[in-house]
């Protein structure tokens, strides 16, 4: 048995691995919650709707641990994500799915007593609830324990992306267990204040909290009875202050990339028609769509039912992404901020709670479309750095390679000296074949970009 190291903050249970398996054990402590959520018919309602993750009943004594009440095979994630890799869109879908998950586990005796950003993972195109053990049996005309936590991992975030700047869903970065109430209340406009939602949840709130910094009252309420319909109210109000935060990208150099048709259309038909042979040829289980932009080259693999991960840097290029995924149903892609240059990192106790973007999953087959001169030539990232780079991610690599001669590359070459005099498909074939064996190579007439087709030896 191999503990999962980021599991350890709950006391009634943790993950871990048994038999490349991942498993949840669920101790004593957690016996009346765990019977109550089963026997209410809340976990089978959830799991009906779609809001939160299925397990199987394995039988304890298979892993012969001391002190459990049960031992838990749950649905397995493809690939874990974090709040500071999501879009808008997606961190709103999620708190939103939080709040109704609040709101039913009312109706069964029961509330969330965490309600983090963490606890939320994207699955099958839309948000899932993840943690089991987060439910507790309602205490009766006491607050929403976990009130301030949705505002710090929900709530404050939103409102800062929204008002401010998009990229600061970054700041869970630094603040692991949520934004500071009394950090975003100075970070935000003073016209914030006149949203009745924003002064209540976060305005008031951080005052609360700071004046009970020092005592033992509880921020989220006092000893005052705490209604079920007060509660109820309260979820109810958080989620209409939830539907007022919107963000609209504006329409960004990258993001308009393929929107306003900026390279010729048989260009596109033969990039098109390349990778989906290619595709079929190597069938690929997942890839990672490094660069995707909005995710047309993704979309390719998403019609062959293979599961792809589209990585951007560019929020509004994950927005779109994620909106269109939405919009058409995608169950098998999974949009999500990434800057190459500075990906996420391990975070947390040990560096273990939250996992670098590298060390989460491998995947078949990567996908570098249109990146290759802008992480050379705009960021002096030499070229036997890139091959190194991918070829620790995936064994198979699809990978483009735009000459000097290029518009896009003469525009990043505009009003600087051209220092890169082995930016050339010869030294990028060399550099690239320490690597990886060429299997394909195929040069576009249109405008001599070469597509290759790439394969660990």
């Amino acid at each position: 048995m191999k503990r999962i190291p980021g599991s350890f903050r709950d006391p009634d249970g943790y993950m871990f691995e048994y038999e490349r398996e991942l498993y949840r054990a669920v101790n004593l402590s957690y016996k009346p919650a765990y019977d109550h959520l089963l026997s209410s018919g809340l976990y089978q309602k959830l799991v009906n709707l779609g809001l939160m993750v299925s397990f199987e009943e394995m039988e304890p004594s298979k892993f012969a641990i001391p002190g459990l009440y049960k031992v838990l095979k749950p649905e397995r994630i493809r690939f874990i994500s974090y709040p500071y890799e999501w879009a808008f869109s997606m961190l709103k879908d999620a708190a939103i799915l939080t709040l109704e998950i609040q709101r039913l586990a009312l109706e069964y005796g029961m509330s969330l007593k965490d309600a983090s950003a963490f606890n939320v993972q994207f699955q099958n195109g839309k948000p899932i609830f993840i943690d089991t053990l987060s439910f507790e049996l309602y205490p009766i005309n006491r607050p929403w324990i976990a009130y301030r936590q949705f505002c710090q991992h929900f709530l404050a975030p939103l409102a800062l992306m929204a008002r401010i700047d998009h990229g600061l869903n970054r700041m869970f970065i630094i603040h692991i267990d949520g934004i500071p109430l009394p950090l975003a209340a100075k970070m935000l406009p003073y016209r914030s204040r006149f949203s009745l939602g924003l002064y209540l949840h976060i305005y008031l709130h951080a005052k609360a909290q700071k004046k009970y910094e020092h005592s033992n009252i509880l921020v989220s309420g006092d000893k005052r009875k705490f209604s079920l319909r007060t509660l109820k109210a309260l979820i109810e109000g958080l989620k209409v202050t939830l539907q007022n935060q919107r963000w609209k990208p504006c329409r960004t150099q990258w993001n308009a990339y393929t929107d306003e048709g900026m390279h010729p259309i048989e260009y596109i038909d033969f990039k098109t028609r390349v990778i989906s042979g290619w595709l079929d040829e190597v069938k690929p289980v997942t890839i990672w769509d490094l660069g995707a932009n909005t995710g047309h080259y993704s979309r390719i693999a998403v019609q062959k039912g293979i599961n792809v991960i589209s990585f951007d840097l560019d929020p509004a290029c994950v927005e779109k992404n994620y909106s269109i995924a939405r919009k058409n149903k995608e169950t098998n892609i999974l949009s999500l901020l990434l800057d190459l240059l500075n990906p996420s990192p391990s975070l947390g106790w040990g560096d273990t709670e939250r996992i670098s973007f590298s060390k989460r999953a491998k995947p078949d087959l990567i996908m570098a479309l249109a990146i290759v001169h802008h992480l050379a030539i705009s960021s002096n990232i030499p070229l036997e750095l890139i091959a190194s780079q991918f070829a620790s991610l995936a064994n198979r690599l699809i990978i483009e390679f735009i000459p000097k001669e290029d518009a896009k590359v003469q525009f990043l070459l505009h009003n600087r000296e051209d220092i890169f005099p082995n930016y050339t498909h010869v030294n990028f074939e060399k550099i690239f074949s320490e690597h990886y064996k060429i299997e394909q190579r195929i040069t576009s007439e249109c405008n001599q970009r070469i597509l290759y087709l790439m394969t660990k030896e």
